[in-house]
């Protein structure tokens, strides 16, 4: 199999949309770290960039007989949801107007962040596993896969629950003194943001 790597998978814009996609998955899987005002903060601004670096993704070509094996399995999900609605705890319900396939019956239809991130989450550590193979074929496929389901499913998915998180963060809320489901009192924190400074600067830097 191609191991060169000059192949569209290690494309700067792939790189970056890893680089990421990684940190997202990170904070997801460690949200129990995060006070549910940290939890908001690093959500309403590691969602714009995922967007972002996946809307510039290089389209690509399936070249495998089959379909990408998925590891993101059912007990996988509902382990990261489950923890993002403990942290997330009464402003996990949102409601959502827009619904694709919805339009002649614009109705309000309620929703919830802990479920929209998970799908997102979901896609994107499929995603992930497979480019860690580090076989170009796979990850090409992966990378065909990942595209499409953003254009078609989880692009919207996270614009909407962009939207209720910065809701959350930005509204009438006293978040520095909510507890989450299980009771416990959250502490506040900048360490957990220091990623989103060192992907600015690099930005910053490239800039310049």
């Amino acid at each position: 199999m191609e191991k060169k790597l000059d192949h569209i998978v290690y494309s700067k814009n792939v790189l970056e949309f890893v680089t990421v996609a990684n940190e997202f998955c990170n904070q997801l899987e460690s949200v129990e770290k995060l006070s549910t005002r940290d939890f908001f903060s690093v959500a309403t601004r590691i969602l714009p960039l995922l967007y972002i670096k996946a809307s510039v993704l290089p389209k690509t070509e399936p070249v495998l007989d089959e379909s990408i094996e998925k590891t993101v399995y059912e007990e996988d999900y509902l382990r990261i949801q489950h923890a993002l609605m403990i942290k997330i705890g009464r402003y996990d319900d949102f409601l959502e107007v827009f619904v694709p396939n919805n339009d002649l019956d614009q109705k309000e239809v309620a929703s919830s962040i802990s479920e929209n991130l998970t799908d997102i989450y979901q896609d994107v550590k499929d995603f992930l596993f497979a480019y860690r193979i580090g076989i170009n074929e796979i990850m090409n496929d992966a990378l065909f896969e990942l595209v499409d389901a953003f254009e078609l499913y989880w692009g919207q998915k996270l614009v909407n629950v962009l939207r209720a998180c910065h809701n959350v963060l930005y509204g009438d809320n006293n978040l520095d003194e909510d507890v989450d489901f299980e009771g416990h009192e959250n502490e506040v924190g900048e360490k957990n943001n220091s990623w989103f400074n060192k992907f600015q600067d690099q930005w910053n830097e490239e800039d310049n």
